[in-house]
């Protein structure tokens, strides 16, 4: 289990006996978050400058999450990468 970006929680909600029994290995460290921000944020606010717009053959409700899965775990025609977004209204049909 690797684990990076900015801790947010102030209860720490791992119980380590469990995964010391498993054998887990567990590395974490924090995103050098303010070095970066000047350089991502164009990618981030821009309009779609890597191209990734495209990236996702479908984009779905979570509320529809359980037939993405079993259509992808299937490897039904065309599922090759769904992005489920909170909010988002289910489309009819």
């Amino acid at each position: 289990i690797s684990l990076s970006g900015v801790y947010g929680g102030a209860a720490d909600p791992i119980t380590m006996l469990t995964h010391f029994d498993k054998q887990l290995g567990l590395h974490m460290g924090q995103c050098n978050v303010k070095r970066w921000v000047p350089e991502i944020m164009p990618l981030l606010t821009d309009d779609d400058p890597l191209g990734v717009d495209t990236f996702a053959s479908h984009r779905l409700p979570i509320s529809q999450a359980p037939e993405a899965y079993a259509k992808f775990r299937a490897k039904e025609e065309g599922w090759q990468k769904v992005q489920l977004k909170p909010g988002l209204v289910p489309s009819e049909g």
